[in-house]
């Protein structure tokens, strides 16, 4: 297993993002920006920063607004690159809609997978049927995987072998230290709110099901029956938190494409109209139709309007790639870790 304690510890310690866990300022604004924040928020934010610059570049004389044929000129290219803009988003929207067209035969064999799902967590969590809200799904499958963790700790309590022992024991208190802290996450979300996604996505549940299914072979030999019999019905939950997540990522990223769509469908047309009252700002031969004094900050605030589907477009893709790639994983099989980041040794022909 390992030469010393720390590097048997760092094989059952998970490599994910750690719900719960504090972090500093940086870190924290990191992750508000990312994926945490709201979506709108981050788009104001956004928005300012590009409104700050535009201002801070005029007052630094690196940019000036008194050239009408430049100004123009910019304006023509806002409303091309925001029709461009809003074309693309459309195109996204009718993409996002074509899944959920589908057969009679299609539709009913994806009834039926979600509803053996429902069956299994209900089975695994002995209870009549399974909710209906999918917070409260994810809770009942981080509790199945909170009780088959000290299950299995007990189980193992009066094994003879103390590396036995004390191994498995150290991987179940971290995976009960973990599922507590899904758990206060899950509690204070609604589906509606992005914060219980978040929490099914940073649980690293694939890691723990590596190590997992690793001790259990590794310790054949010295576990009872009863302890091997534990460690499948914890891998068993493992395994459906992972479904559980991914069915919810998928339904919750579809909502958000589509809530993205109709933002940005919102935000053009104020966002063409702002390209076309810069350009009718310098349309007089006597030059701006507004004083000199207000016009930088006049023409930086329509900027921003033109700009804010841009803006919009930030905001939800950060997010949607952000969850994609911290979810590119199917089961133990984990792209994002590195191949050295306390992985147990293994060797071909190792078992014979």
């Amino acid at each position: 297993m390992g030469s010393s304690e720390t590097e048997t510890d760092e094989t059952l310690e998970s490599y994910g993002a750690d719900v719960g866990r504090q972090a500093g300022p940086v870190t924290q604004f990191h992750e508000w920006f990312l994926i945490q924040g709201n979506r709108l928020a981050v788009a104001g934010l956004v928005s300012l920063v590009i409104f700050a610059l535009v201002v801070a570049l005029h007052e630094l004389g690196v940019i000036n607004f008194v050239n009408p044929n430049s100004v123009t000129r910019v304006a023509s290219g806002m409303i091309a690159g925001t029709f461009s803009l809003v074309t693309l988003v459309v195109s996204v929207n009718q993409l996002i809609l074509s899944q959920e067209f589908s057969s009679a035969g299609k539709a009913r064999d994806r009834f039926e997978s979600v509803v053996d799902f429902r069956e299994d967590v209900a089975t695994e969590a002995a209870i009549p049927a399974t909710p209906a809200a999918p917070t409260r799904v994810l809770d009942l499958i981080i509790e199945s995987i909170r009780h088959e963790a000290v299950q299995l700790a007990d189980t193992v309590a009066d094994n003879d072998d103390r590396e036995v022992r004390e191994t498995v024991t150290r991987y179940t208190n971290s995976v009960r230290e973990r599922a507590d802290r899904v758990d206060e996450t899950l509690e204070q979300s609604s589906f509606g709110t992005f914060s219980a996604v978040s929490a099914a996505i940073n649980y690293d549940e694939a890691w723990q099901l590596y190590v997992a299914t690793h001790l259990r072979n590794e310790y054949a030999d010295s576990l009872t029956p009863a302890a091997t019999e534990q460690f499948d019905e914890l891998i068993g939950s493992l395994k459906l938190f992972n479904v559980a997540r991914e069915q919810f990522k998928t339904t919750y990223l579809q909502r958000e494409l589509t809530r993205f769509s109709q933002l940005t469908i919102y935000c053009g047309v104020p966002s063409i109209l702002s390209a076309i009252l810069v350009g009718l700002l310098y349309a007089d031969f006597a030059g701006p139709s507004v004083s000199a004094a207000v016009l930088p900050y006049v023409v930086s605030v329509l900027i921003v309007v033109v700009l804010s589907p841009l803006a919009l477009l930030v905001s939800y893709i950060l997010r949607t790639a952000t969850v994609t790639r911290r979810t590119a994983s199917v089961g133990p099989m984990i792209p994002q870790k590195d191949p050295d980041e306390g992985p147990f040794d293994v060797e071909y022909g190792e078992d014979r």
